[in-house]
């Protein structure tokens, strides 16, 4: 039972190597796309998406009929660097930002660390991920352009607004898009999948949280998102 358990986590790893879309993540994305959410935890946002708890042990954004997009979020960080230089809505931290500090680095930078927008606080809906059992800055799935990127829960959202990401997550996801901190990724193709459990969370040894660009950083939690993937 060990040996048939190490050889399929084996096989999901080499699947999911090089960010293709492992076989089982794209059927649950074909299968789940169509409809509606049959557990929705809250919502729908002003976008038309819900949180939604049809697949065990993982929460994701569902529309109906579709997903979600990708806004961009520039918030932490060097939040007026690059292409976050036209963000209008940009803010000085994110929601973990004391926790960020003792990984060794002042906080999230958008133009680094691919971290997704996850949960809606003060807002009507509302939504408290940390009720449902997601831990802070722990890592994310992302299904965006055909393929899976890992990124990590870095920031909520203080309105009605879902589907938000770093500059980072987004130009990994569509890196012919030019996106920037006013301009993001309008179809609601994206599925961004939360995961729950204690496990979840790389912590400060965990991740290469000063690393200087965005490759660097998501090759330093792939392993930790290929085994929660490999576990849907």
């Amino acid at each position: 039972m060990r040996s048939s358990t190490v050889l399929t986590l084996a096989t999901v790893g080499s699947i999911a190597s090089g960010y293709q879309l492992p076989a089982k993540l794209k059927s649950l994305y074909d299968q789940h796309k169509s409809g509606s959410c049959s557990k929705k935890l809250a919502g729908p946002f002003s976008g038309g998406a819900s949180y939604c708890g049809d697949i065990a042990n993982v929460i994701f954004l569902k529309g109906n009929g579709a997903y979600d997009n990708m806004d961009i979020d520039c918030d932490g960080a060097n939040r007026t660097g690059g292409a976050c230089a036209n963000d209008p809505s940009g803010q000085g931290e994110t929601a973990f930002k004391d926790t960020v500090k003792t990984y060794g680095i002042p906080d999230l930078d958008a133009n680094v660390h691919p971290y997704v927008v996850f949960g809606n606080d003060g807002s009507s809906p509302s939504f408290n991920a940390q009720a449902h059992g997601i831990k802070p800055l722990s890592v994310m799935a992302v299904v965006c352009n055909g393929q899976v990127h890992y990124g990590i829960w870095g920031d909520t959202n203080g309105g009605t607004s879902t589907g938000e990401a770093s500059l980072a997550m987004g130009n990994l996801c569509f890196p012919n898009e030019h996106l920037t901190g006013n301009n993001g990724h309008d179809g609601k193709d994206v599925l961004y999948i939360a995961f729950t459990g204690a496990d979840t969370v790389p912590g400060k040894n965990g991740a290469n949280w000063k690393a200087k660009n965005s490759d660097d950083f998501a090759k330093s939690i792939k392993s930790l998102g290929d085994k929660l993937v490999g576990r849907l």
